[in-house]
């Protein structure tokens, strides 16, 4: 399965391909070289657009109560109840809600291009959307990455999300934030490697004491 909005870039590519190896085949010398040098480009953006736009079903671990990962990636900081997941550019890039529940505002603002593991990187583009879930508010900030700026949102406000539902997407390298709930605690570390909608980020605290 492929993300929204994913066939006009691998359709774009492709184009690219056929065109410039069709060309090719009718002229000589630097230009036929050139163009078959393009073909070649447009091959390779293909596969690369296929492989980066993939979009894998994922079904969520533990129960309904148990917060799952939004992002594929890796854990690069976990500070009070906010945890950060850089998302390389080999991960999935399709974001998921942690919890179910009511999307009660989301906040889009336009930014830099600062490496999105960077501190600096509050500059960049981010799409800040807070879920009013049974256990209170939990706050998830997708933050797009030093290539390109283009955070594609799933989602509007008033809508009601399933854990694990997909809720949008950063295109190319890109970081996730995500603040839960004060009756949560996280249960992964820093230097772990989650998957959106399937690795347990976060359990309520009664239930780890119990």
């Amino acid at each position: 399965m492929l993300a929204k909005g994913s066939l006009s870039w691998i359709g774009a590519a492709l184009l690219l391909t056929v065109a410039t190896g069709y060309f090719s085949m009718g002229s000589n010398g630097a230009i036929k070289a050139a163009l078959y040098i393009l073909s070649i480009i447009g091959f390779l953006l293909t596969i690369f657009f296929i492989v980066f736009f993939r979009d894998p079903k994922r079904t969520p671990s533990g129960d309904e109560e148990d917060a799952v990962s939004p992002a594929d990636g890796r854990v690069i900081s976990i500070k009070d109840r906010k945890l950060c997941i850089f998302m390389n550019i080999h991960n999935v890039h399709v974001n998921r809600a942690p919890l179910g529940g009511t999307v009660m505002e989301i906040d889009y603002k336009p930014g830099g291009f600062i490496p999105a593991f960077n501190k600096d990187s509050d500059v960049n583009e981010r799409n800040h959307v807070i879920i009013n879930t049974e256990s209170g508010n939990l706050e998830l900030t997708q933050i797009a990455g030093v290539l390109t700026r283009r955070i594609v949102s799933y989602i509007s406000e008033g809508n009601v999300v399933k854990r694990g539902e997909r809720i949008g997407m950063i295109r190319f390298g890109s970081r996730v934030d995500v603040i839960i709930p004060e009756v949560y605690t996280y249960s992964v570390d820093v230097g772990d490697k989650v998957m959106a909608g399937e690795t347990i980020i976060a359990r309520k605290k009664e239930k780890i004491r119990g």
